[in-house]
């Protein structure tokens, strides 16, 4: 490959970490209190109420279900009004944002319900707030779970970080198509392909460990 073609993939490299990093912080606030929400208002749970637990529930599995290729096509008049262009790194963002959400508030649901009912009963009998026990209890005990989730989807991220190139979005999938593609050059392709191999590895390795960092931790204590 040419020093062109190398420049243009660590410009598109850093594209899709810019992608990937601001869609997956975003995501993240929006899908963590969204996932405690549905954890603790399910039936019998510590706030229960069912109509938003449904209602949410209803959402959030409409999106997930809708292939985030049509996802990008759907919400571009929502994109438009977002980002100001449907075109590019920052308007690639909007729909990462909007697939990425609701997989995050399903991870984190189901890590807080994997927290032992007991914990939750012993805070309660001690007079702990429903406040009070989400922030120290849940929250502490779901986290090893909710970082390996949060891992997940970032691989998932940079997936669909690398599909959105396909309609303008930028980043590695974009360099793929307009040069590895439609200029023939399978070489680039292959590039592509390592990069985000490496990419991919790095988020799951650095995931991993932490998670087992925090849970030793939590096993100390």
């Amino acid at each position: 490959m040419s020093p062109q073609v190398y420049a243009l993939l660590a410009d598109a490299t850093a594209e899709t970490l810019l992608m990937v990093g601001i869609s997956g912080s975003i995501a993240t606030v929006l899908g963590l209190p969204l996932g405690v929400a549905l954890a603790i208002t399910g039936r019998d749970e510590l706030l229960p109420c069912l109509a938003f637990n449904r209602i949410a529930g209803l959402l959030v599995n409409a999106t997930r279900s809708t292939p985030f290729i049509i996802l990008v096509v759907a919400i571009i008049p929502f994109t438009r009004l977002v980002a100001g262009t449907s075109i590019g790194t920052r308007a690639a963002i909007v729909p990462l944002v909007v697939a990425a959400t609701p997989f995050i508030a399903r991870v984190v649901e189901a890590a807080v319900r994997e927290v032992d009912r007991g914990l939750i009963e012993a805070a309660s009998a001690m007079g702990a707030t429903p406040l009070q026990i989400i922030v120290k209890v849940l929250l502490p005990e779901a986290l090893p779970a909710i970082i390996l989730g949060l891992t997940l989807a970032a691989v998932s991220l940079i997936g669909y970080s690398a599909m959105v190139g396909a309609v303008g979005g930028g980043g590695l999938g974009d360099l793929g198509i307009r040069y590895g593609y439609q200029r023939f050059l399978p070489d680039v392709m292959a590039a592509v392909v390592v990069v985000l191999i490496l990419l991919v590895q790095i988020v799951q390795s650095g995931g991993e460990w932490l998670a087992g960092r925090v849970n030793r931790r939590n096993l100390r204590s």
